[in-house]
């Protein structure tokens, strides 16, 4: 099973569900804001991508934190805490698959970790 959190408001979440369903794949969708990704799930995705790529650095709240100054001197249990409590600070769409996990949305990259 496919675990796909997403933001409703959100254009390339959208784009990638709409992705997702023209090629019949089911998933389980969650509201990111509302149930960020555990710890598990968030290290789980360090096999994939390194601390920094799973950081929405273009969001207001990573702004507001001035997290860009912050995240070099944070341990990596100190940020995955922090993504861990406030999906606004998760890169999205976030998804976790058997075969990978995947944050934004690459059709290339979906394709191959997808199928």
């Amino acid at each position: 099973m496919i675990k796909v959190y997403s933001y409703s408001g959100c254009g390339t979440c959208r784009k990638a569900l709409k992705w997702l369903d023209a090629r019949g794949k089911k998933y389980e969708l969650l509201a990111i804001r509302q149930t960020p990704p555990s710890k598990a799930e968030l290290e789980r995705m360090l096999e994939f991508y390194e601390l920094r790529r799973l950081f929405n650095t273009s969001g207001r709240d990573y702004k507001e934190l001035g997290l860009s100054a912050k995240l070099p001197s944070m341990s990596r249990a100190q940020a995955l805490d922090l993504l861990s409590k406030n999906g606004n600070l998760v890169k999205r769409p976030f998804v976790l698959a058997e075969r990978g996990g995947l944050v934004g949305f690459d059709e290339a990259a979906w394709a191959k970790t997808l199928g």
